[in-house]
């Protein structure tokens, strides 16, 4: 009875550890997704809230670097190459620090995106861009703070910052037109090596129709030459599933060639082996 009791004792004490009380956060946490033209800007930030305090120059000191939010880094995350204001910055994944003053910001976007607020230890090598942030006074206020992107076009877009009754407004520029005619070129020139290889592999492995299979891995060996030694090799698979056994053979051949060159041995070594197996030499 005293084993049951304290096992009981046991489990109430374990239960009233593990519980979590939920409740609103101070600061709510956001996240905003916008397509900009062709690329894909993702903002991740805690949102605080003005509650009767000062922000610039008072809760927000001018001259100092803010976290941008509250709680964990603001994240901002590109997925193309972009330009702010003209500079060029990589696509990936920044935390975004501030420097606000009375008439700009400096903004900074920082590689390192696992600090909870400003690092201990700023590493200004980390710091991929800097760009100043022009700033204009809003005739009301916004009382939580929050990150916008707007005046939207098809190769640009606003990334503005808005809290207490001031707004601080960045350019982003993405590479729209370069994408864009990547992919009209990309279909106006029809499938690609790859593209034939990959579907003829693709009824190949899955049992489907040999002769399309076969005739979409010669358009790609044909495109590519005989350096892609893995297509010809799979060209010669189905050479061989076919009873072409003379064209296997031969294929093989070219592919062993070809992954000799390469310093491919396994190739080399697949090869040798299927030439062995369909009666070559």
């Amino acid at each position: 009875m005293k084993k049951l009791l304290s096992l009981a004792i046991i489990l109430c004490i374990s239960v009233s550890v593990n519980a979590q009380i939920e409740a609103p956060q101070p600061s709510p946490f956001g996240k905003m997704e916008q397509k900009v033209g062709l690329t894909d800007v993702t903002v991740e930030y805690s949102r605080p809230g003005m509650r009767g305090r000062t922000i610039f120059g008072d809760l927000v000191p001018y001259g100092e670097v803010w976290r941008t939010g509250a709680n964990a880094n603001t994240k901002i995350t590109f997925s193309d190459d972009v330009k702010i204001n003209g500079k060029d910055l990589k696509k990936g994944s920044y935390a975004i620090y501030t420097i606000p003053s009375e008439d700009s910001w400096e903004v900074m976007f920082y590689t390192a995106t696992d600090n909870w607020g400003v690092p201990q230890n700023w590493d200004e090598s980390k710091v991929a861009l800097k760009a100043t942030a022009e700033t204009m006074e809003m005739p009301m206020a916004m009382e939580t703070f929050t990150i916008v992107i707007d005046d939207l076009k098809n190769d640009s877009a606003g990334l503005n910052f808005i809290w207490e009754n001031t707004i601080a407004m960045l350019k982003v520029e993405v590479p729209t037109d370069t994408k864009a005619m990547a992919s009209i070129d990309k279909v106006m020139n029809g499938p690609t090596a790859n593209d034939y290889f990959a579907a003829g592999t693709y009824y190949h492995e899955s049992g489907k129709d040999l002769e399309k299979a076969y005739k979409w891995v010669t358009k790609a060996t044909e495109m590519a030459g005989d350096q892609a030694f893995w297509m010809l090799r799979r060209k010669s698979l189905i050479e061989a599933e076919m009873g072409k056994k003379e064209e296997a053979i031969a294929t093989a051949k070219k592919s062993m060639a070809s992954a000799e060159k390469a310093n491919n041995a396994d190739y080399v070594k697949m090869n040798k082996e299927s030439i062995a197996e369909w009666g070559g030499k």
